[in-house]
């Protein structure tokens, strides 16, 4: 006789929640960061090309941090170094708060601490990523990504007006809030340990994949041939290696369009904290986004979610260049998000389920890369643009890129082809063997 297995609940899972208040608050301090630094760079070069070139380089050493990153999510406890990347953004924050507070946030500071902790980010942030395979099971692995996408919009929605609000008060409260959050993210980190060890739980990385009393591996560790197995290995997947330059198109054009906005808003006179409200209320769409996503993901096909996202998102860059008033710029942005959510579960939760635990970090790392290689000259298309072509240029340009990647999409037979959430394990497998 057969025994019905009851789904996995989610939040019921211990684990899973500390982790999420880990993530969240180490999440929280970038949102508001992220928010805070071009418009700080603005106020204090008052030249969108030099905030362009801030954001640039600190994408650039997130990016170059990353390829770090997964080889190191591969090779030692993941949740050990949740922690200490946690420790190391309390350190970084703490020094953001007393530049600010000596009047010392200049065009070069703000360069040197935005790489910083850009690369900080870089560094530890791929080991909670992959962390979260070991907590969650595969059948639930779409609805945790859901629930991420809620948090990120929640992020977003707080993100903006607390920004805002902070930083009408001075940047120097920016970084108090900061530091209190990498304080959490730490405590928490610190937690998710000691839970594991009273559990007799094996922290994933490379350090536990031993088998009790095999003999320690003599071979030296060579990056280069660890990063190459990860590149290696997701390049070989078409139902993933192919998706990546899709991604990073749209990343690439609806993020510089964005970016061009909040630059046109700031430079035309618009209050901080106006410009943190909107960028709430873009927010709380996603967050409604994110409450349906769950709801999607078990019923349709992972490809469709992710052409339709795609398309809202195209559809919504084209729109920008057309509007002018921040209430229209709100609506418009709202409607091209709306998908968004149910789109990055899907392929996410589908990756993480594709990916052997022993190639995460790397895997993890290199996907990254590969799918936000271009997402450094976000900054610097918005930047350089509203200066030499100004704003509705710009922005059609930006709607030009993301229109590429749905004509890509659309001729995209492996993207199409994913299916629905409880397939997924299945659709993995026959690339397993081929």
């Amino acid at each position: 006789m057969s025994v019905a297995t009851q789904p996995h609940r989610l939040w019921r899972n211990r684990r899973y929640l500390t982790w999420l208040v880990s993530d969240t608050s180490k999440g929280l301090a970038a949102s508001l960061f992220g928010f805070a630094i071009p418009l700080l760079a603005l106020i204090v070069t008052n030249d969108p090309a030099q905030a362009g070139i801030i954001g640039g380089a600190g994408m650039v050493a997130r990016l170059l941090m990353t390829l770090a990153g997964g080889i190191l999510a591969d090779r030692h406890r993941r949740i050990a170094l949740m922690l200490l990347g946690s420790l190391i953004g309390i350190v970084l924050a703490g020094g953001f708060t007393l530049l600010a507070l000596g009047d010392a946030l200049t065009f070069s500071s703000l360069l040197v601490i935005d790489i910083l902790l850009a690369a900080r980010s870089g560094l530890f942030d791929v080991a909670g990523e992959s962390a979260i395979k070991e907590i969650v099971p595969d059948e639930a692995m779409g609805r945790a990504q859901a629930a991420n996408q809620g948090r990120d919009a929640a992020l977003q929605l707080a993100g903006g007006p607390i920004g805002g609000l902070l930083l009408a008060v001075g940047g120097w409260l920016v970084g108090v809030a900061m530091t209190a959050c990498h304080l959490v993210a730490a405590v928490t980190a610190w937690m998710l340990g000691r839970e594991a060890r009273r559990a007799g739980i094996v922290d994933a990385g490379a350090e536990s994949d031993r088998e009790p009393g095999a003999p320690e591996e003599k071979t030296a560790p060579n990056a280069w041939a660890e990063l190459r197995e990860g590149f290696g290995w997701l390049m070989s997947r078409p139902d993933l290696g192919g998706v990546l330059l899709i991604i990073t198109i749209i990343n690439l054009g609806f993020n510089a369009a964005v970016t061009t906005v909040i630059y046109s808003l700031q430079q035309e006179g618009y209050p901080e904290v106006l410009i943190g409200g909107m960028t709430a209320a873009v927010g709380a769409v996603m967050l409604v986004g994110a409450i349906v996503a769950p709801l999607l993901v078990p019923r349709f096909r992972a490809g469709i979610l992710a052409i339709v996202g795609l398309s809202t998102a195209a559809a919504g860059a084209v729109a920008l260049s057309m509007v002018t008033e921040p209430w229209a710029i709100v609506a418009v942005l709202g409607a091209a998000v709306l998908m968004l959510p149910a789109l990055n579960a899907g392929m996410m939760g589908y990756f993480m389920v594709a990916t052997p635990t022993e190639l995460l970090g790397r895997a993890n790392s290199a996907a990254g890369v590969l799918g936000m290689g271009a997402l450094p000259l976000a900054p610097l298309i918005a930047g350089f643009g509203l200066t030499s072509v100004g704003r509705e240029w710009t922005l059609l340009i930006c709607a030009g890129l993301c229109l590429i990647a749905v004509t890509l999409a659309l001729g995209n037979r492996a993207l199409r082809a994913l299916p629905v959430e409880a397939q997924w394990a299945a659709h993995a497998k026959q690339y397993e063997s081929a």
